[in-house]
Protein backbone atom coordinates (compact mmCIF):
# COMPACT_ATOMS: atom_id res chain seq x y z
CA UNK A 1 0.00 0.00 0.00
CA UNK A 2 1.16 3.67 -0.78
CA UNK A 3 -0.19 6.72 0.75
CA UNK A 4 -1.22 10.18 -1.33
CA UNK A 5 2.95 11.35 -1.62
CA UNK A 6 3.28 8.70 -4.04
CA UNK A 7 0.64 10.29 -6.37
CA UNK A 8 1.83 11.48 -9.92
CA UNK A 9 0.56 11.85 -13.33
CA UNK A 10 -0.15 8.84 -15.27
CA UNK A 11 0.22 6.45 -12.15
CA UNK A 12 -3.24 3.92 -11.70
CA UNK A 13 -4.64 3.33 -8.60
CA UNK A 14 -7.67 1.78 -7.29
CA UNK A 15 -10.16 3.68 -5.79
CA UNK A 16 -13.61 2.49 -4.70
CA UNK A 17 -13.62 -0.43 -6.50
CA UNK A 18 -12.88 0.75 -9.82
CA UNK A 19 -9.38 1.51 -11.81
CA UNK A 20 -8.39 5.16 -12.52
CA UNK A 21 -5.38 7.25 -13.82
CA UNK A 22 -4.02 10.28 -12.41
CA UNK A 23 -4.25 13.17 -14.60
CA UNK A 24 -3.03 16.09 -12.50
CA UNK A 25 -2.50 16.41 -9.06
CA UNK A 26 -1.46 19.22 -6.63
CA UNK A 27 -0.22 19.18 -2.82
CA UNK A 28 -1.76 21.63 -0.95
CA UNK A 29 -0.62 22.62 2.76
CA UNK A 30 -3.21 25.28 4.12
CA UNK A 31 -2.19 27.77 6.50
CA UNK A 32 -4.78 26.25 9.18
CA UNK A 33 -6.23 22.70 8.95
CA UNK A 34 -4.13 19.84 7.22
CA UNK A 35 -2.73 19.25 4.35
CA UNK A 36 -4.14 17.28 1.46
CA UNK A 37 -4.21 16.31 -2.34
CA UNK A 38 -6.44 17.60 -5.03
CA UNK A 39 -6.57 15.10 -7.74
CA UNK A 40 -7.93 15.27 -11.36
CA UNK A 41 -8.67 11.27 -12.81
CA UNK A 42 -10.13 9.53 -15.30
CA UNK A 43 -11.86 6.16 -15.01
CA UNK A 44 -10.13 3.97 -17.30
CA UNK A 45 -13.20 1.91 -18.08
CA UNK A 46 -15.68 4.65 -19.25
CA UNK A 47 -12.91 7.49 -19.79
CA UNK A 48 -15.09 10.20 -17.06
CA UNK A 49 -12.72 12.36 -15.32
CA UNK A 50 -13.33 13.03 -11.44
CA UNK A 51 -12.57 15.51 -9.41
CA UNK A 52 -11.19 14.09 -5.72
CA UNK A 53 -9.45 15.42 -2.82
CA UNK A 54 -7.22 12.86 -1.06
CA UNK A 55 -6.47 13.74 3.12
CA UNK A 56 -2.45 13.89 3.24
CA UNK A 57 -0.83 9.75 4.49
CA UNK A 58 -4.34 8.75 3.06
CA UNK A 59 -3.46 4.81 1.80
CA UNK A 60 -3.78 4.14 -1.57
CA UNK A 61 -4.28 0.86 -3.78
CA UNK A 62 -1.42 1.48 -6.89
CA UNK A 63 -2.13 -0.66 -10.06
CA UNK A 64 0.63 -1.24 -12.11
CA UNK A 65 -0.04 -1.29 -15.47
CA UNK A 66 1.94 -1.55 -19.02
CA UNK A 67 1.62 0.37 -22.18
CA UNK A 68 2.61 -2.10 -24.87
CA UNK A 69 2.58 -1.08 -28.85
CA UNK A 70 0.30 -3.14 -30.96
CA UNK A 71 -0.72 -2.92 -34.84
CA UNK A 72 -3.95 -2.51 -35.55
CA UNK A 73 -5.07 -5.06 -38.40
CA UNK A 74 -9.08 -5.60 -39.07
CA UNK A 75 -12.42 -5.01 -37.40
CA UNK A 76 -14.62 -8.14 -36.75
CA UNK A 77 -18.30 -7.23 -36.04
CA UNK A 78 -18.32 -4.79 -32.85
CA UNK A 79 -14.42 -6.08 -31.87
CA UNK A 80 -11.07 -4.77 -33.45
CA UNK A 81 -8.23 -7.23 -33.74
CA UNK A 82 -4.85 -5.73 -32.85
CA UNK A 83 -1.51 -7.46 -33.31
CA UNK A 84 1.69 -7.41 -30.99
CA UNK A 85 4.52 -7.46 -33.32
CA UNK A 86 7.10 -8.75 -31.40
CA UNK A 87 5.39 -11.88 -30.32
CA UNK A 88 2.62 -12.03 -33.28
CA UNK A 89 0.16 -12.56 -30.51
CA UNK A 90 -3.27 -11.17 -31.56
CA UNK A 91 -5.94 -9.63 -29.09
CA UNK A 92 -9.53 -8.75 -29.32
CA UNK A 93 -10.57 -5.21 -27.77
CA UNK A 94 -14.13 -4.05 -28.21
CA UNK A 95 -15.22 -1.20 -29.55
CA UNK A 96 -16.13 1.00 -26.08
CA UNK A 97 -12.86 0.52 -25.16
CA UNK A 98 -11.20 2.42 -27.52
CA UNK A 99 -12.14 6.40 -27.25
CA UNK A 100 -12.15 6.94 -31.26
CA UNK A 101 -12.20 3.36 -33.22
CA UNK A 102 -13.33 5.61 -36.10
CA UNK A 103 -10.21 7.20 -36.91
CA UNK A 104 -8.98 3.62 -36.55
CA UNK A 105 -6.66 3.01 -40.19
CA UNK A 106 -5.26 -0.37 -41.06
CA UNK A 107 -1.45 -1.14 -39.99
CA UNK A 108 -2.12 2.04 -37.62
CA UNK A 109 0.41 1.34 -34.33
CA UNK A 110 -1.41 1.88 -30.92
CA UNK A 111 -0.88 2.12 -27.42
CA UNK A 112 -2.83 -0.55 -25.21
CA UNK A 113 -2.55 -0.11 -21.64
CA UNK A 114 -2.62 -3.69 -20.12
CA UNK A 115 -3.13 -4.46 -16.54
CA UNK A 116 -0.20 -6.35 -15.19
CA UNK A 117 -0.90 -8.82 -12.95
CA UNK A 118 -4.05 -9.57 -14.86
CA UNK A 119 -3.22 -9.13 -18.11
CA UNK A 120 -6.25 -7.43 -19.34
CA UNK A 121 -6.48 -4.80 -21.42
CA UNK A 122 -7.41 -1.43 -20.20
CA UNK A 123 -7.55 1.07 -22.76
CA UNK A 124 -6.41 1.85 -26.52
CA UNK A 125 -4.84 5.22 -27.12
CA UNK A 126 -4.27 6.19 -30.46
CA UNK A 127 -1.48 8.12 -32.19
CA UNK A 128 -1.76 12.17 -31.66
CA UNK A 129 -2.82 12.27 -35.22
CA UNK A 130 -3.86 10.51 -38.44
CA UNK A 131 -3.13 11.47 -42.03
CA UNK A 132 -6.22 10.61 -44.46
CA UNK A 133 -7.51 11.16 -47.81
CA UNK A 134 -10.89 12.99 -47.88
CA UNK A 135 -13.51 10.70 -49.72
CA UNK A 136 -16.13 13.00 -49.39
CA UNK A 137 -16.93 16.88 -48.84
CA UNK A 138 -19.21 19.51 -50.54
CA UNK A 139 -17.07 21.81 -53.19
CA UNK A 140 -14.65 24.53 -52.18
CA UNK A 141 -15.49 27.70 -53.83
CA UNK A 142 -12.57 29.95 -54.96
CA UNK A 143 -11.97 32.53 -52.33
CA UNK A 144 -13.20 31.15 -49.11
CA UNK A 145 -10.32 31.21 -47.67
CA UNK A 146 -10.76 34.38 -45.63
CA UNK A 147 -13.11 33.15 -43.12
CA UNK A 148 -13.18 30.20 -40.58
CA UNK A 149 -15.83 28.86 -41.48
CA UNK A 150 -15.77 24.97 -41.32
CA UNK A 151 -17.66 22.18 -43.37
CA UNK A 152 -18.53 18.67 -42.91
CA UNK A 153 -16.28 16.03 -44.35
CA UNK A 154 -15.71 12.41 -44.42
CA UNK A 155 -12.66 10.61 -44.47
CA UNK A 156 -11.50 7.05 -45.60
CA UNK A 157 -11.79 5.40 -42.54
CA UNK A 158 -15.43 6.36 -42.96
CA UNK A 159 -15.03 9.37 -39.55
CA UNK A 160 -17.06 12.58 -40.22
CA UNK A 161 -14.51 15.98 -39.52
CA UNK A 162 -14.95 19.43 -40.14
CA UNK A 163 -12.47 21.59 -42.58
CA UNK A 164 -12.18 25.02 -44.06
CA UNK A 165 -14.43 25.68 -47.05
CA UNK A 166 -11.18 25.73 -49.30
CA UNK A 167 -10.33 21.81 -48.49
CA UNK A 168 -11.53 19.32 -51.75
CA UNK A 169 -12.19 15.70 -52.68
CA UNK A 170 -9.06 14.03 -52.59
CA UNK A 171 -7.33 16.10 -50.71
CA UNK A 172 -4.63 14.94 -47.56
CA UNK A 173 -5.68 15.93 -44.26
CA UNK A 174 -3.87 15.79 -40.79
CA UNK A 175 -6.48 15.24 -37.92
CA UNK A 176 -6.01 15.53 -34.01
CA UNK A 177 -7.22 12.26 -32.89
CA UNK A 178 -7.76 13.47 -29.34
CA UNK A 179 -10.15 16.09 -30.49
CA UNK A 180 -11.31 15.18 -34.01
CA UNK A 181 -10.48 18.48 -35.38
CA UNK A 182 -8.81 19.17 -38.62
CA UNK A 183 -5.22 20.58 -38.64
CA UNK A 184 -3.56 21.17 -41.98
CA UNK A 185 -3.53 19.44 -45.40
CA UNK A 186 -0.18 17.70 -45.85
CA UNK A 187 0.97 18.12 -49.40
CA UNK A 188 1.21 15.40 -51.86
CA UNK A 189 4.58 13.48 -52.37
Amino acid sequence: MANTSDIRNGLCIKHNGKLFQVIEFQHVKPGKGPAFVRTKMRQIETGKVLDNTFSAGHKIEIVRIENREYQYLYQEGEEYVFMNNETYEQVNIPSKMIEKPLFLQEGMICNILFHAEEEMALVVELPMYIISKITYTEPGVKGDTATNTMKPATIATGAEVRVPLFVDNGEIIKIDTRTGIYVERVKNK
